[in-house]
């Protein structure tokens, strides 16, 4: 059973009917207590950093959610929920994250851009593969995906699976063990997307 944290920051609907598509039943989880019944765990979001963390600490999920990640069972955090699992955000002031991946997060600098580009990165754009992993599985070393932030992840090398290119190369999905990240959102990338989701599925 796969679960998928609600903690009202983010379109959670699109992503159960994702896992529906690929044949695989996710449930929406608010209750902190319950998160280590699931098999998987979503963390999704959308939104500002430090209101996320705001509502995931307002009943103890934050914690829940580490302990989680603590028991080696695969964890998944989409766009906002990739962020989250770092040590901490530049958005908005400096806020501290999980903590579950080494690294922050920070705004696109646009002076370091090679061409003029809108912030936020909008849009379909390709990940580069950077290394094997499962996640990827069935699909090529690189290909398109959807994205929307204005903010991205800064960590080591060791970290990143997928890197794509906006005014500069950047981490667009991580790894660390069992805790997986990806920065666009696979619930609305069609069939690579999917692809994804059932390779998460088959974890």
């Amino acid at each position: 059973m796969i679960g998928i944290v609600d903690y009202n920051m983010g379109n959670l609907a699109s992503v159960i009917n994702a896992f529906a598509k690929v044949g695989v039943d996710a449930r929406l989880e608010s209750n902190p207590n319950k998160l280590s019944q699931y098999d998987k765990l979503i963390l999704p979001g959308v939104g500002a950093f430090g209101d996320a963390m705001e509502h995931l600490k307002s009943n103890g999920m934050d914690e829940a959610v580490i302990a989680y990640a603590k028991t080696g069972k695969p964890l998944l955090g989409i766009c906002l929920g990739m962020q989250l699992l770092f040590e901490s955000s530049e958005e908005f002031g400096s806020t501290k994250g999980l903590g579950l991946i080494p690294g922050k997060v920070v705004a696109f600098d646009e002076s370091k851009f090679d061409h003029p580009q809108k912030v936020p990165h909008m849009g379909w754009n390709e990940l580069f593969v950077q290394k094997e992993t499962v996640l990827f599985s069935e699909l090529k070393k690189d290909f398109y995906l959807y994205f929307v932030h204005s903010y991205h992840a800064v960590c080591d090398d060791a970290y990143a699976i997928g890197k794509t290119h906006y005014g500069y190369e950047f981490v667009s999905a991580v790894q660390n063990g069992n805790i997986y990240g990806i920065q666009p959102h696979p619930e609305k990338s069609h069939e690579n997307g999917l692809q994804i989701i059932k390779n998460f599925a088959k974890l």
